[in-house]
């Protein structure tokens, strides 16, 4: 699936993943390829991404939103650092 994290200032990320590990509101959540259309959101936390099934990067994230649509993920968010 291809996922893109974007913050109002750059573009963070994007490319084709595994999948993604989100900080819900509510709780941890994981997207995977071929979910469901979702739209989501998000909370301060940690945001992995899941390369492959032996690789990740993590992100610390603020609040912000994720779309999940036709295998696309988009987050949006209102700040991001590589962890």
């Amino acid at each position: 699936m291809i996922l893109e994290i974007l913050t109002p200032e750059k573009k963070l990320f994007s490319g084709e993943v595994y999948g993604v590990q989100l900080p819900g509101i509510d709780g941890l959540f994981e997207v995977l390829n071929k979910h469901a259309p979702l739209v989501s959101a998000l909370g301060k936390g940690n945001l992995k991404v899941l390369k492959d099934k032996s690789s990740f990067e993590n992100y610390s994230i603020q609040s912000g939103f994720v779309e999940v649509l036709n295998n696309k993920a988009t987050v949006l968010v209102e700040g991001a650092t590589l962890v």
